[in-house]
């Protein structure tokens, strides 16, 4: 992505760079990695051997030690499809003390009544989502102990105080899995920079040492997801969009009507928009001559 810059008074080397400059959200990260707490790393693991698997015990009398009852959650199988519109895996249950959270953009209320016009079109055993939680997810985390929801507040803040506003546009809808009987039906957003801050969010969280789903980031919008035997809707394009002014960390509730989502935090992106100069609009003054100055009569 290439983001346009505005020109701005030169920084101290105390200042740092706007994130709106090109690597900027990856400085931020590795600047929320440096002062984020590693209350839940175990001792002498770094970010680089993140993932590694831990030794096999010695085998007893010949025998492996058996394993325990319960299988280990994984991250997929903690993912809530009600956030990221992936294949229902199975959420898992929800470890004690933790939350579910995510970042997301907001739908506009101006946006609603064309998203609901085209969920009018669903036949059969659609759920359709309501309209207050209509939103583009940007990283989603499955279980955040209630003590750490701070660093990830930080961690928004960090990332987008210096973005400018994004130009969101609704494009075509599609359905996943797109093969065979499709559990979700969305529709597609764009926006420059979009994807960088997904994927710069997402290393923040690894940077906390927090898990989040590993699925490529694709813009969407879900708006119903299949409960049974439902047909599908002819492809639908909008020419919708808007200006999002920023983002926010939802906590997810889930009940059985559905997902309930509190804003635990927001963010505004504070960084104005680049400046387009006016292609009609001269290069530089006429060359004519400076006016005389005024002569007046000191009588």
């Amino acid at each position: 992505m290439k983001i346009k810059k505005t020109h701005r008074p030169a920084r101290t080397a105390s200042t740092p760079a706007p994130a709106s400059e090109p690597g900027a959200l990856r400085r931020a990260v590795t600047e929320a990695q440096a002062d984020a707490p590693r209350r839940d790393r175990p001792a002498g693991q770094g970010a680089g051997n993140r993932g590694a698997k831990p030794a096999r015990p010695a085998k007893e009398g010949g025998r492996r030690p058996a394993r325990d009852a319960a299988p280990r959650a994984t991250g997929s199988q903690q993912t809530d499809p009600r956030q990221t519109g992936r294949p229902e895996s199975g959420s898992g249950p929800q470890p004690a003390g933790t939350q579910r959270l995510f970042f997301a953009l907001k739908v506009p209320a101006n946006l609603v009544g064309p998203l609901r016009e085209a969920q009018r079109k669903l036949r059969g055993n659609w759920r359709r989502v309501d309209a207050d939680q209509l939103h583009v997810t940007l990283a989603y985390l499955p279980a955040v102990p209630a003590d750490r929801v701070d660093d990830l507040k930080r961690l928004g803040v960090t990332l987008m105080q210096d973005l400018p506003p994004m130009q969101v546009s609704l494009r075509g809808t599609g359905y996943y899995p797109n093969e065979g009987s499709p559990r979700v039906w969305f529709v597609k957003v764009e926006a420059e920079g979009l994807p960088e801050l997904a994927q710069a969010l997402r290393d923040g969280i690894h940077a906390l040492s927090l898990e989040t789903d590993e699925q490529p980031f694709k813009g969407h919008i879900t708006l119903a997801r299949k409960k049974g035997p439902a047909p599908r809707v002819p492809p639908l394009t909008f020419t919708h969009g808007w200006q999002a002014g920023g983002a926010v960390l939802y906590r997810s509730i889930l009940r059985k009507t559905g997902p309930i989502h509190e804003t635990a935090s927001s963010f505004r992106f504070r960084a104005p928009l680049p400046t387009t100069p006016d292609p009609l609009a001269p290069d530089s003054a006429p060359d004519t001559p400076p006016a005389e100055p005024a002569v007046t009569d000191p009588q």
